[in-house]
Order: structure tokens, then C-alpha cells, then sequence
């Protein structure tokens, strides 16, 4: 009787232990693919949409391809064509210039470093989505979890939930595309802002 309780449980923990790897490896494989569609070398564009607990709001629109970005907001907006970094403030009528490797450009980004493998990865089918859960491995710092939300159909990215420190930040993602993005829209029309007031920082 012993043995027959030793091999069922031995045999539960085996498809428990089958059915947790291969939930996480299903999630990786949708993450990679959503991830390339966001960050891959032929580019993309989104509307986002950012709510932490009401507390702050902004939204915009943000353009990448390769080390290139652009965004676009009420008040700020950036170009970076890969090489240097401009950062208009319309309110204050100011322009930041750094290099585009500069850390110092973004005093938020720059303290996230997000590396796909240091996280664990699961998968849950609902209405909305595939839902896409990390949590960091041991040692890893950063946010403590995130929840993306994935389009079924075409793998898109539809919200994205970052839990840092106990505060859980909301993005709304909108708008969508891969590809197709100009190289030409991340150049920075300097004669529209010549006569804001510059800081050269690099």
C-alpha cells in the first residue's frame, strides 16, 4: 500500500513538474515573439497610455527601430537617431542634447536594465488575451513583477502591468504596428526649435 502511495505521488509530481515546464516555455515562446515585434531591427510604433494608482497620468506616442527612438508627448518629445539624443521641453521652451548611450538622459529608464533571461515566465488564457506573467529570478533587480496582456490572434501587445517596489504602474497600448517604420522620422527638425533654449551635455 506504501508503494502504491509513494508511486502515485512520484507520478503527480512528475506531471505537475512537466505541466509548470511546459506553461512557462509556451509563455516564453509567445513573450520572444511579441518582444521581436516591439524591438526587432524593422521597427514599431504605439500609443501608450501610462496610470500609476491615479497618481500620474501621461500618454503619447513612441516610435523605435534598432538604437533609434522617438516619442511624443503633450509637453516633451525625443529624437534619437542613434547617435545623439534630443529632449524638447515645450512648457519651459528648452532642448537637452546628450549622446544616445548617455545615461544621464533619462534618470527613470536608465535605472531598468531588462534582460528577457532573468526572469520566469507564465502563461494564462482569458478573455483578453494571453496573459504573461515574469517575475524575476533570484539576485535580479528591477521591477518586482510585471503582467503583460498579448492579442490572441495577432500577438500584439495590448497593456502591460510593472509592479515596483508596491506601486503597480497600468500601460494602455493602442495603435500598434510593426515594420515599416522611416528612418527619416527620427531626425531631429532643428529649425523648429532653434530658438529654444539649448544645453549641450554632450
Amino acid at each position: 500500500m506504501n508503494i502504491k502511495y509513494l508511486l502515485t505521488g512520484l507520478l503527480f509530481s512528475i506531471v505537475t513538474t512537466l505541466t509548470a515546464q511546459t506553461n512557462s516555455q509556451q509563455a516564453r515562446e509567445i513573450f520572444n515573439h511579441t518582444y521581436q515585434m516591439v524591438f526587432g531591427t524593422q521597427g514599431c510604433q504605439l500609443h501608450y497610455d501610462v496610470d500609476i494608482l491615479r497618481l500620474y497620468h501621461t500618454n503619447g506616442t513612441i516610435w523605435m527601430k534598432g538604437k533609434k527612438q522617438r516619442f511624443f508627448e503633450t509637453r516633451y518629445r525625443s529624437w534619437s537617431d542613434g547617435k545623439d539624443y534630443y529632449l524638447i521641453d515645450t512648457k519651459k521652451n528648452t532642448l537637452d542634447i546628450f549622446k544616445a548611450d548617455d545615461p544621464n538622459k533619462d534618470k527613470y529608464a536608465s535605472k531598468f536594465k531588462f534582460k528577457p533571461d532573468d526572469y520566469n515566465y507564465a502563461c494564462e488564457e482569458t478573455a483578453d488575451g494571453y496573459v504573461i506573467s515574469l517575475k524575476p529570478k533570484p539576485g535580479i533587480k528591477g521591477f518586482k513583477e510585471a503582467r503583460a496582456v498579448i492579442d490572441k490572434q495577432t500577438r500584439a501587445p495590448k497593456s502591460v502591468r510593472i509592479k515596483v517596489a508596491f506601486l503597480w504602474a497600468r500601460i494602455n497600448i493602442s495603435n500598434f504596428k510593426s515594420g515599416g517604420i522611416s528612418d527619416a522620422i527620427f531626425n531631429f527638425p532643428a529649425t523648429k526649435y532653434k530658438d529654444y533654449s539649448t544645453t549641450d551635455h554632450r
